[in-house]
């Protein structure tokens, strides 16, 4: 039976989520798919960190974090300089990459997950700036080694978007997307429909962990624009950066806008597009009037969607509702899984 030591460099409330879903699976692992694993290695940013090759005892872990407490007392080792010295020290065969996303150059993610690949471990993560800025290069350096590179939780949280293609739909192309990719501003032009004001809604999202403090990185449409990238590097083989898709918020969007909508039955979104033209991709983030004929019509909420075209099936549709970070967790879960049981 194999036994996998696996790494976390971030331990946030997705990090955590994967260390409760970690241990509500073990015995399923175990029983259902014949491997087995410990935690060697736990890196936060503010909390310390822990390392211990004989396994991190992880409800432990996640009781300090709820206090607030640091990691440092669970560690039998020297505390690592960094997170190189960390990936290094961690005897890892899995690292787990989940530390803020750098829409400019996804660093330092990238070369975590490079220095992982380098040293022989899978590499999993749902930061997106590595797949919009070093998809190409951290793919064959995992091919090269003979693991994997895998990023599920990136565009739409744990809903198979990747692995759909990569799996199950063999030498299908896509010709086209569409969809809602970005929770926050979802959510913000739901609450508006219902009343409130732009603020207001903001403040909502922010309160209940949806938007960042600053959370011009969702309504100016960043987020969005990097995962449009992403799947349009990765599904439609055409490598684009974020700065590269036209790109409008909703800043503009006013309470007398929603109201105009509404009245002739139609919804403002901020609706992803990308379509092939030639060798190249256009693509779009921009908010659109959606009408009820629409299925990104009656998506509320942080629900998401995306619809795909391709040259063999008719139009495939994906819906993801309320997700959270047990949906990322899952989806960095599920990576793990695939990815052990690939090689």
């Amino acid at each position: 039976m194999p036994h996998y030591h696996l790494a976390l460099l971030g331990f946030g409330n997705v990090g955590q989520a994967l260390a409760r879903l970690l241990l509500r699976k073990a015995d399923e692992l175990r029983s259902l798919y014949d491997l087995t694993f410990d935690v060697t290695g736990i890196a936060t940013g503010r909390h310390g960190s822990a390392l211990n090759p004989n396994g991190i005892e992880l409800e432990r872990a996640l009781q300090l974090m709820e206090a607030g407490e640091r990691l440092d007392s669970l560690s039998t080792q020297p505390v690592p300089v960094n997170a190189f010295d960390f990936i290094r020290r961690s005897q890892a065969q899995v690292l787990f990459e989940n530390t803020p996303v750098n829409y400019e150059s996804g660093q330092p993610a990238v070369d975590h997950l490079k220095q992982a690949l380098e040293l022989g471990m899978h590499a999993i993560t749902a930061n997106k700036g590595p797949v919009v800025h070093a998809y190409s290069e951290l793919r064959e350096l995992a091919r090269s080694r003979g693991v994997r590179f895998y990023f599920e939780s990136t565009v739409m949280d744990g809903a198979p978007i990747f692995s759909l293609f990569r799996e199950t739909l063999p030498a299908a192309h896509l010709r086209s997307f569409r969809g809602i990719l970005n929770s926050t501003t979802n959510m913000i032009l739901t609450r508006m429909e219902q009343g409130e004001t732009f603020e207001q809604a903001v403040a909502y999202c922010q309160e209940i962990g949806l938007a960042e403090t600053d959370p011009s990185g969702d309504v100016d449409g960043w987020d969005a624009a990097v995962k449009v990238a992403a799947l349009s590097t990765v599904l439609m083989g055409v490598n684009l950066k974020p700065q590269e898709v036209e790109r409008e918020g909703i800043r503009r969007i006013t309470p007398e806008d929603i109201r105009a909508a509404r009245a002739e039955n139609k919804r403002w979104k901020l609706v992803c597009t990308a379509e092939r033209q030639g060798q190249g991709v256009r693509a779009c983030v921009a908010p659109q009037l959606v009408d009820a004929a629409s299925p990104l019509f009656g998506v509320e909420g942080s629900t998401s969607i995306v619809q795909f075209e391709t040259d063999v099936l008719g139009l495939l549709t994906v819906i993801e509702a309320d997700p959270g970070p047990d949906t990322t967790a899952y989806g960095l879960f599920a990576d793990f899984l695939n990815a052990v049981r690939s090689v």
